[in-house]
């Protein structure tokens, strides 16, 4: 059973069925089933704490993909510079 599953509350979810003059072995079997289709849904949804760990992971790729392109950028440029440099007389 899931976390989110156990966190429904097929007993409430009874009694308010009963006093809704739902007849008791009704009212469990559909309090049952929400509680199934709750559990199967909510699987699918997306935590804090997940998207807190997936904008991380993507900050740090998008950091590395740019140190990358201002490395390969800088390179050419400083070898350009220093040959000049050597080019000059002493």
């Amino acid at each position: 059973m899931s976390m989110s599953a156990a966190a429904f509350d097929t007993l409430a979810t009874a009694r308010k069925l009963e006093a809704a003059g739902v007849e008791r072995r009704r009212a469990e079997a559909h309090a049952e089933a929400l509680r199934e289709a709750v559990g199967a849904d909510r699987g699918e949804l997306a935590t804090k704490a997940g998207l807190d760990t997936a904008v991380a992971d993507l900050e740090a790729d998008m950091l590395e993909a740019a140190v990358g392109v201002v490395i390969a950028n800088a390179t050419p440029s400083a070898v350009s510079v220093f040959g000049a440099l050597r080019a000059l007389p002493s």
